[in-house]
């Protein structure tokens, strides 16, 4: 008997859950345990011959010799720049056993850590030889560092034609051979006992540094779709390449990377991983990058993929840009038609151009037979012509655009209930799929990912995250290997959405900045880039969720990146590095804990010290503040007015809330302060938590 064309209607149960990974091997005494110790003091230290003997010092004799089961010194990392402490293979007991030494402050076993573009730079309002891009020079002379997966350097991303040499100051070193590094990778290096090399052999991380600063390279799409040219945000930056993932992403190498990161002379940290919430101090990635800070890094993180559920941030820390993601107004557009006529927009990258315009018999794979051994299998011999794949709820309506085994369309939720209202309306349900290819203009851009992870901040309340929007859904970049089996070409490219395709966008925006101002600090960049940030979509309505209703501000962050307006930006707030201590004092931390940030000893007590907001202005100029008070919430800020009348000049105001005693609203209400002059805006979002009275 012959076999018989269908369209399956497949309902996902979950999207881009963060990886998660089991133990499936047997538990074994020995683990990988990072250990934070205090700075030794002059004297100790004059009696060792460096800092590794220091970190020696701390062992059990025996560790410092013998090694591991796999091999491996029992050292496996001595931390020097952005952590004081070590990595080394212990037993539970020898963990125990470093309590009792002085300058001992914790030992914890390593966490594994999860991974969380034609179009992209030109909704961010970058064309080539005009505004920004030509303004920052392309981010000429700045030094990325993609903390990732590791590069495919031989991908047309990275040439090197018209790059200039890395500055004088870069010391990295490039573990490739000799001609796979050039004036855009400038250096590569790998961490890990898994690995032998820099090479990417998942794709993420050449998707990653390719977005961030990849080269020209025109004619580039997927099965013909988004066709254009791939650019990076950041074009003429250089990039430092650190492999910390294989198959798995784990601590230890992670804050080796960004020690090595810090000593070889980046400008910027890119890190498109991250794991649940932890307090700061017991947070490597949080430790890591407040050191990074201090010397002049910005350290740009992806927000993380556990959208659109509240309290499920990564990187949480203020030193850190945390960038969640969004839509850009580009759709693979793919159309459902149904037999009664009506149609429904969805998306795919794989778009046949044989498939047939006939409407075929529909089934709901949820009322099918799923003991027949035919109807498990997804493949066109089971008589499978494509697929219809609905989101689940909690995905809303942003769909993504992905290369299917079939040929198949993703359609919102709601889209989803009227095909299944359809299919149980007539008993000889039918549909087919019209393949419409690329699509611009979606005046909903930019919206918030479903997936994109949502405040509020569990590890400090009081600071708003995540910072940033940038684009992350269905994002076009490089790629090791073709998706459609081209083995006649180097130039290939994917299609993939996560936050971590966000954070290498406001990473390449942070080298712009850094390329057109650079003296800016990591708090000014940060600033600039928040501050000015787009709080409308295309269509001038304020930023929607996947939902399509208005985004609340523990999805939005400030709003949406604007590089043209950060590079314009007139009046920021910056902070010195000196000015967390009183904050970390304010989370309750003790000295101890506070001290492993500045890796040295504090015995002062800055509970009662206050930090007020500052900005940097031109000269003669005026802001005048507009508040938007979040409801029951009244606020007041003083002085109204701040006058500037020289460079550089600093100036401070007092923000003061209160809560009228007729008000009963509980839970979150947000507002806005916004100061501006005539020409310049500076705006901040406000978040208040109320509790019943």
């Amino acid at each position: 008997m012959g076999s018989k064309l269908f369209l399956t209607l497949i309902c996902i149960l979950n999207f881009l859950v963060p990886q998660t990974f089991a133990a499936d091997t047997p538990h074994k005494s020995m683990e990988t345990y990072i250990v934070q110790v205090e700075g030794p003091d002059a004297q100790l230290f004059s009696q060792m011959e460096d800092l590794g003997s220091y970190y020696n010092s701390f062992l059990p004799t025996t560790t410092t010799t013998i090694d591991d089961s796999n091999g491996r010194g029992r050292m496996i990392y001595s931390y020097r720049h952005v952590f004081r402490g070590f990595a080394a293979r212990l037993s539970a007991d020898e963990a125990k056993a470093m309590e009792n030494k002085e300058g001992f402050i914790s030992a914890r076993p390593e966490r594994e850590l999860s991974l969380h573009t034609t179009h992209s730079p030109n909704f961010l309002g970058l064309n080539q030889n005009t505004g920004f891009w030509q303004e920052s020079n392309y981010g000429k002379g700045v030094i990325i560092g993609v903390l990732d997966t590791g590069v495919f350097p031989s991908h047309p991303s990275f040439s090197d034609e018209g790059m200039p040499p890395p500055p004088a100051k870069w010391k990295g070193k490039c573990e490739f051979n000799l001609t796979a590094c050039n004036n855009k990778i400038i250096g590569a290096r790998y961490f890990g006992s898994f690995d032998d090399s820099p090479l990417d052999d998942d794709g993420h991380g050449t998707h990653a540094a390719s977005i961030a600063a990849g080269s020209f390279v025109k004619g580039a799409n997927v099965f013909g779709n988004a066709n254009g040219t791939a650019v990076g945000i950041a074009p003429l930056a250089h990039l430092a390449i650190y492999k910390v993932c294989s198959f798995l992403c784990f601590e230890s190498d992670i804050l080796a990377a960004m020690d090595t990161a810090v000593d070889d002379g980046v400008d910027i940290l890119s890190l498109s991983l991250g794991g649940s919430s932890f307090n700061f101090y017991n947070d490597f990635i949080a430790l890591g990058a407040f050191s990074a800070m201090e010397k002049g890094i910005l350290v740009s993180c992806s927000a993380g993929n556990g959208g659109p559920f509240n309290f499920s941030l990564s990187n949480e820390a203020p030193w850190i840009l945390t960038v969640g993601a969004s839509t850009i107004d580009r759709k693979i557009r793919a159309t459902v038609v149904l037999g009664n006529n009506e149609t429904f927009d969805g998306e795919s990258t794989f778009q046949p151009t044989d498939f047939p315009q006939t409407l075929l018999p529909l089934v709901y794979a949820g009322m099918l037979n799923t003991s027949d051994s035919d109807i498990r299998k997804s493949s066109k011999g089971c008589g499978g012509a494509g697929m219809i794949i609905v989101n689940p709820a909690s995905y809303g309506n942003v769909t993504l655009s992905d290369s299917h085994v079939l040929p198949a369309t993703h359609v919102g939720y709601a889209d989803g209930i009227k095909i299944k209202t359809y299919i149980n309306s007539t008993s000889n349900p039918v549909a087919t799929i019209l393949f419409k290819g690329t699509v611009i203009g979606d005046s909903r851009a930019p919206a918030v990912a479903a997936f994109s992870s949502r405040g509020p901040n569990t590890a400090s309340r009081g600071i708003l995250k995540p910072d940033i929007l940038g684009p992350g859904v269905n994002i076009l970049a490089a790629w090791p290997v073709s998706v459609e089996n081209n083995t006649n070409t180097n130039s290939t490219f994917n299609v993939i959405s996560g936050t971590s395709m966000s954070c290498p966008h406001l990473s390449g925006v942070a080298a712009l900045l850094k390329s057109a101002h650079p003296d800016w600090s990591p708090a000014a960049i940060k600033s600039a880039i928040m501050t000015t940030a787009d709080v409308v979509n295309l269509a001038r309505n304020p930023i929607e969720d996947e939902r399509y209703l208005p985004a609340n501000v523990f999805a939005t962050g400030s709003g949406h990146v604007n590089p043209s307006k950060a590079k314009r930006s007139r009046a920021r707030y910056d902070i010195l590095p000196t000015d967390y201590t009183p904050y970390l004092c304010g989370l309750n931390y003790t000295n101890r804990q506070v001290g492993s940030f500045l890796q040295r000893r504090i015995s002062a007590d800055y509970s009662n010290v206050q930090q007020n907001g500052n900005e940097r202005g031109q000269p003669i100029s005026s802001y005048v503040v507009e508040i938007v008070p979040p409801p029951g919430i009244d606020v007041i800020v003083v002085p109204s007015k701040l006058d500037f009348v020289e460079v550089n000049q600093k100036l401070q105001y007092q923000v003061t809330f209160s809560r009228p005693n007729s008000t009963t609203n509980i839970g979150y209400v947000q507002g806005h302060i916004r100061w501006n002059s005539s020409k310049h805006s500076v705006r901040s979002p406000i978040a208040v938590t109320l509790q019943m009275m």
